[in-house]
């Protein structure tokens, strides 16, 4: 694959501003580590999303799609191809008739919730302090304090791998526990509609301020973190699990176990990718050998260990 004719080709169909060669991962992470991506590009059209889908699809170039990056590690050897960012499709539009926000998959779900409660409609309370994109949530069915996407998701507009465009109705999303149809199908969403209910702003706002008192009191936000990295295990929580094995305050590398909420791995001095997955590796085996349960990553591992020579 030659990384240059691929990034000749684009300079075709997109605006310079939107792309760029070698560019650090680190800079979109929030644990900020990884490696550069071969070819880093920032579409702001519907039209131009598919352009690059369709591209990549033809010639066989890998692509893979980031948002913000609070809930990925990417390995120290970056990502090879083309690595695709969202986040200039960020617009949210409210129908208050309809009771219902549009929001395009690089939106912050977080401004979802503060549109929601400007407008005082309720039931996006739960995704007030959730830190990624419209995107990310639906990918994984984000959920918070009793709520999830499934909830409030009423239908969304994707484009597949061929770059086909297409929209979906509630019962296509294939909803579980932090997953959904789109991590099977790798369907690149472009948008989502979410369906609210009328509401008293007072009441709205009381409940975000609890949430977000209640988050920033249990999680360890004055550190760069992938937020909960693990799934929550049938019958068990997993960050009780991992407390229990005498965990927390564990480090490797620059990487920790969070003494403050044992659910989470915080980047305390310059850790890398690498630490981090030693440490994740680390945790499920000793929680393992204590108490037979095989904790599954909720936060997704995706690139390369080593640069390409």
């Amino acid at each position: 694959m030659n990384t240059n004719e691929i990034y000749q080709y684009l300079l075709t169909i997109l605006p310079q501003d939107d792309l760029k060669q070698d560019e650090p991962l680190k800079n979109y992470t929030y644990i900020k580590v990884g490696g550069k991506a071969d070819i880093f590009v920032t579409p702001s059209t519907y039209e131009d999303v598919q352009r690059v889908v369709r591209y990549a699809h033809e010639h066989q170039v890998p692509l893979t799609c980031v948002g913000y990056g609070s809930n990925v590690i990417i390995r120290d050897g970056g990502i090879r191809g083309i690595t695709m960012s969202l986040v200039k499709l960020n617009s949210i539009h409210v129908s208050e008739h309809e009771r219902t926000i549009t929001a395009q998959s690089g939106a912050a779900i977080i401004d979802a919730s503060r549109t929601a409660l400007a407008h005082s409609l309720t039931g996006l309370e739960f995704a007030c302090g959730i830190p990624g994109t419209v995107g990310g949530a639906l990918y994984m069915n984000a959920g918070a304090y009793g709520g999830e996407i499934s909830f409030v998701l009423a239908k969304a507009i994707a484009v597949t791998l061929q770059g086909e465009m297409y929209h979906l109705s509630r019962e296509d999303f294939a909803f579980g526990y932090r997953q959904s149809s789109f991590a099977s199908n790798h369907a690149i969403i472009l948008e989502a509609t979410f369906e609210l209910e009328e509401g008293v702003y007072a009441a709205i706002k009381e409940k975000m301020d609890e949430l977000t008192y209640l988050r920033e009191s249990k999680q360890p936000l004055e550190y760069p973190s992938c937020g909960s990295v693990f799934k929550r295990p049938p019958q068990h929580f997993a960050g009780k699990l991992i407390q229990d094995s005498g965990l927390q305050g564990t480090k490797i590398g620059g990487v920790e176990v969070s003494t403050k909420h044992a659910g989470f791995m915080v980047n305390v001095s310059n850790g890398t990718a690498q630490d981090y997955i030693e440490l994740i590796t680390f945790v499920q085996t000793t929680v393992q050998q204590k108490f037979g349960v095989m904790l599954e990553t909720e936060v997704k591992i995706i690139g390369e260990d080593n640069v390409a020579e």
